[in-house]
């Protein structure tokens, strides 16, 4: 079992990194797709699905330095351009135009998905003894799953 970063093996390292970068490219993508949202939600809803957006943009920008931190302390690089998170990410862009609904449904999907790419992350980090990363991404997925359930309830 890994005790340390350091403990890891050349090939456990880079293919944990991946599966980080996968995670972080989701969460920068959901990131900017949370603050499109609350930049330009309209309606009677205004108020509080502009302040949940914000809670959620906001959490996800600490949630990238997270998870970009573990790369490096992996020994590995975090990737940090856009293009590559764009075409990486499995979470789309959204249209600034959508109605409030579609707005909560796409960033509920987009929770969703970051929260099974954690889980993946979480089960791999286990194989190979890097109880750090499988405790961030355990922790990740769990505000995932509460902001999907957050966002789901405005839709019942």
């Amino acid at each position: 079992m890994a005790q340390t970063a350091s403990d890891l093996s050349t090939d456990a390292s880079v293919e944990i990194a991946a599966a980080l970068n996968q995670a972080l490219a989701e969460t920068v993508v959901t990131t900017m797709l949370a603050q499109n949202f609350h930049w330009n939600v309209t309606g009677m809803s205004f108020g509080p699905l502009h302040e949940l957006f914000q809670m959620i943009y906001e959490d996800h920008f600490t949630g990238q330095d997270d998870l970009a931190e573990r790369v490096r302390a992996i020994g590995e690089t975090a990737e940090g351009k856009l293009a590559v998170h764009l075409e990486r990410s499995k979470v789309t862009e959204g249209d600034a135009h959508a109605e409030d609904r579609e707005m909560i449904r796409h960033l509920a999907e987009a929770q969703e998905t970051i929260g099974a790419t954690l889980a993946g992350l979480s089960e791999l980090a286990a194989k190979h003894g890097d109880v750090r990363t499988e405790d961030l991404a355990i922790e990740r997925g769990r505000a995932h799953d509460k902001f999907a359930w957050m966002l789901r309830a405005h839709l019942n």
